[in-house]
Parts: C-alpha cells; structure tokens; sequence
C-alpha cells in the first residue's frame, strides 16, 4: 500500500527512559511503514534540557502553538537524586507544566476500556474522564526554608505601591514555606474548556476544590465555574439533557466511588495529577489512559499520562527483557494523528488512526498484552509478550485492519 501523506508537521517531543525506547518501537513498526511522517522535532530528554538550560521545552511550547497538534513522550521531573544521576545544572522544572503553562489549556484525561479488564471498582460502568488545570498551584510555585525563629507574610505589592500582607505564620524554630499562586483568566479558560468538553461529549460534569478551608483560593474556582456555567452553560447544558455539579474534593472522591461513571470530574492541578492515576489504575492500568491538552486558541498537544517507566528502563539496560505497556504512548500517537487529519482534512490519517487503535485493542482481546494487563485479565490462555513482541503483535493485527 502507498504511505499516507502528510502535509502539516506534528510537533514531536521526544522523551526519557523506557517509554524513550518504546517512542522510537512505535515509530518503526507501527508508523513509518505506513505513514510519510512528517514532523517537527524536539528532544526533550533530560540530558538535553540540560545542555539547553531547558529551552528546548520552551521550543517545543511555540512550535506547538504554531503548527496547533503537538504528541509528546513522557519525561523525567527531575528531583534531588537525578540532579546527581544526571550530573544536572539545576533541578529543572517539569516539562508538562512549562509547556501546559504556555499553551493555557486543561488536560482531558480518560481511560482506555477493552473487554477482558473490567474495572475494580465494580459499580463504574463508563469511563470516568478527569479534566485536569494546567496552570499554577504547586506546579508555579515559589519556596524557601525557614531556619529559625521569625515571622513570614504573604505579601503583594500593587503597581500603585501599595501593599497587602497576611502573616503566614510565626515560628519558633526552622519549618519551611511554600508560596502558590492562579490567574483569573486561566480559572476562566479552564471552566469553559470543561464546559465545551462536556457539551462536546454530552457527559455530566463535576467539579471540586476544598473552599470550606481555601475561602479565598479555592473559593476563586468555585465562584468563577459557578459565573460561567449560571450566565453562559445553564441553558446549554439543560437542553443537552447533562448536568453541571460541584462539591467537595474529599466528597466527590466518596461520590466517584459509588458512582456508575460516565462523567467528567473537573480538578485543580495537583488534584487532577493524583486522581487520574488513581482513575487509570482502578480501571486497569496507568498505561491505559489517554491525556490530551486542550487550549482556548484550539491547540492539542497529546501525551501518555505515566511517568518514564524507570524500573524497566534499568532493566533494558542491562539487556534483560521488559514487558511494558505501550497502549497509551500509541494513543498519545493516534490522538494526535488523527487530528491532525482532521484540521488537515486528510481522511486517510483519521481512518489509519482509527485502525490503529482498533488494531491495539484487538490485540488484547486476543489474549495477547504486557505483564500489567496480564495479571489482571479476566480472558483465559493470555500470552505474555514483552515490550517488543507486543508492538509487533499489533502490527500483524493493524495490517489485517488494513
């Protein structure tokens, strides 16, 4: 068959670890065969952001809001230990959060179902898709150690001079200090996006913070959606027949639990940050999750939503045989090739995307998956097949989709 032509680039951001080696597997076996690749690249491993003072990241940021789709392997956020492992200049900011800051959207975040790994949480009969901010909170944040005795304040300095402060808190010995801030357009920009996304896909949405205790911060949030949703959504929603919900962070964690899912639960950064991996591992498996960053402006950038696979990386390393899941960088691939062919209006793209996927759920529905999958199937007489021979698995079933 003719490989499929492009004619706008991806961006693609190269990545770190295990999931680096299974990026450029996905690519030669199940890409580059069929597809005339056309994209624009950028390393962003950790050695690399390193040699660039990380403006790489920053790069790859203007490139995507460029060309408008952007597909990204997973990356390190480096802490103390790999400032050693690396021989680091500093300990560099995580990529996800300086590319999400640049392009201002939220991260839809949704598991990827297939028959033979059922839920473990037995009430849930849909997806649970978690939309994720992108911007601020502890992922912006500024802080320092106290080492002694002494007072802190939270302090803003108008452009007029003038100046608001609130004691933080005064210590009598050593303790440590962390300052986070939002802005109200992100807040604004986050709530339509989850408002538009839920209308998109006719799902009810929820959302959650913690204003009881953040009746200042938190409280923001709520206020913002709540504006939004009464002056601009209320009619939407109601003639789309979905629902729009908030409530407490500790209560929708008690909610989720109980619920059947088929819905969008709307989340802080750091919030969304765990409860998607909590979300992703009751339903399989953290490999089996999708995430993509949606902007205001209409730019996608499409990701795996787990971190390096370190584990299996050392493994690798010492040539030993590693069976790690691949399914959700291949939908990081297909998610973005596919709109990509949309925007392009390449049909071509959109269908090979479409039997990609199809092909990569096939695969495990034959019995044939990675070790994760494998210890919690419900199928019988599965194989277990590493890294490599699942990839090429699913080329032998995209050429029968084919």
């Amino acid at each position: 068959m003719d490989k499929i032509k492009m004619t706008t680039p991806l961006v693609e951001m190269d990545g770190d670890e295990m999931t680096r080696i299974l990026w450029q597997m996905i690519k030669d076996e199940l890409l580059l065969p069929f597809i005339e690749l056309k994209t624009e690249y950028y390393d962003l491993g950790l050695i690399f952001r390193n040699e660039t003072n990380d403006k790489v990241t920053l790069d790859s940021a203007e490139a995507t809001l460029k060309y408008g789709v952007a597909v990204k392997c997973a990356t390190i956020t480096p802490n103390a230990e790999r400032m050693g492992e690396y021989d680091l200049k500093e300990m560099w900011k995580s990529p996800n959060a300086t590319i999400r800051a640049k392009l201002d959207g939220t991260v839809f975040r949704a598991p990827i179902t297939v028959k033979g790994i059922e839920p473990m949480v037995k009430c849930w009969r849909g997806p649970v898709t978690i939309a994720r901010h992108a911007y601020g909170d502890i992922y912006k944040n500024a802080e320092l150690k106290a080492y002694g005795p002494g007072k802190a304040y939270l302090v803003f300095e108008a452009e007029d001079g003038t100046e608001t402060r609130s004691l933080i808190h005064e210590f009598d010995g050593p303790g440590i200090l962390q300052g986070v801030h939002n802005t109200e357009k992100s807040i604004t920009s986050f709530a339509k996006a989850c408002f538009n996304y839920a209308l998109d896909t006719k799902q009810d949405l929820w959302f959650a913070t913690k204003d009881t205790i953040s009746k200042t911060y938190d409280h923001t949030f709520k206020d913002i959606f709540q504006e939004i949703f009464d002056n601009e959504y209320a009619e939407k929603f109601n003639c789309a027949g979905i629902s729009y919900f908030y409530t407490l962070i500790d209560d929708a964690v008690a909610r989720v639990m109980r619920d059947k899912g088929g819905f969008i639960w709307a989340c802080k950064n750091y919030d969304g940050d765990v409860m998607s991996d909590m979300v992703s591992s009751a339903f399989g498996s953290l490999a089996m999750m999708t995430s993509v960053l949606v902007s205001p402006a209409g730019v996608y950038e499409y990701e795996a939503a787990h971190g390096t696979v370190q584990r299996h990386y050392y493994q690798h390393l010492k040539g030993l045989s590693t069976s790690t899941n691949s399914v959700a960088t291949i939908f990081a691939w297909t998610g973005a090739l596919r709109k990509r062919g949309e925007l392009d209006k390449l049909t071509d793209l959109v269908n090979f995307a479409d039997s990609l996927e199809a092909a990569t759920l096939k695969t495990i529905e034959s019995g044939k998956m990675t070790k994760d999958l494998a210890l919690i199937t419900t199928l019988e007489d599965v194989s277990t097949l590493n890294s490599r021979d699942f990839i090429l698995a699913i080329r032998d079933q995209l050429l029968l989709e084919l």
